[in-house]
């Protein structure tokens, strides 16, 4: 890899990062756990730059959270942010941004498969946060579920739908203008 190819790849990780950062401040508040723009943006994020970049883009996020900026939903920052009720969701970003990516490349960049990755990635964001629910908050598995899973099914669904089309739209011209290889080896183009 070039220094250049390098470069484009810290960029495009910095830029979904930012792009997440931005997205979770879109949210509808709900008791315990609300809906925000987040998990769209891990779903743009795993469509368009695929398993490794967006696990790194993720992971830059959930670190920059963690060390207290407010780039987690309700512009809160810190390691409460992690440790506490909402942080399974922060940390199956990581996770889901890896699977979604990884089932793309290696079947077809459409926005079919797009959608089947994208819901076992909701599917995997559900499950971090249902578990870390119930072990914070002392819940039951059905409390935890009704809290942190059934509420968000429908709605994650819609922005699966949404991170697909839009995903494999920008993913496509982010190809015609050279910025990332259309091969499914997840590079950055030279």
């Amino acid at each position: 890899m070039t220094s250049k190819s390098k470069l484009r790849a810290i960029s495009l990780c910095g830029i979904f990062a930012a792009v997440t950062a931005v997205l979770a401040q879109i949210e509808v508040p709900l008791p315990i756990v609300p809906i925000s723009g987040q998990t769209l943006a891990v779903g743009l994020t795993a469509t368009i730059i695929g398993s490794r970049y967006g696990a790194i883009a993720m992971t830059c996020y959930a670190l920059l959270g963690g060390v207290g900026l407010p780039v987690f939903a309700g512009y809160k920052g810190g390691v409460q942010v992690l440790v506490g009720p909402t942080g399974g969701y922060i940390f199956g970003f990581i996770v889901t941004a890896f699977v979604t990516g990884f089932i793309l490349e290696k079947t077809k960049h459409n926005i079919t498969m797009a959608m089947v990755a994208n819901t076992v990635g909701m599917i995997i964001t559900l499950v971090f946060g249902a578990v870390q629910l119930k072990i914070v908050l002392d819940m039951t598995w059905n409390q935890a579920l009704a809290a942190g899973v059934y509420p968000f099914i429908v709605v994650g669904l819609i922005k699966a739908y949404l991170a697909s089309w839009l995903g494999i739209n920008v993913r496509k011209r982010l190809i015609q203008a050279n910025l990332i290889d259309p091969r499914p080896t997840n590079k950055v183009a030279a």
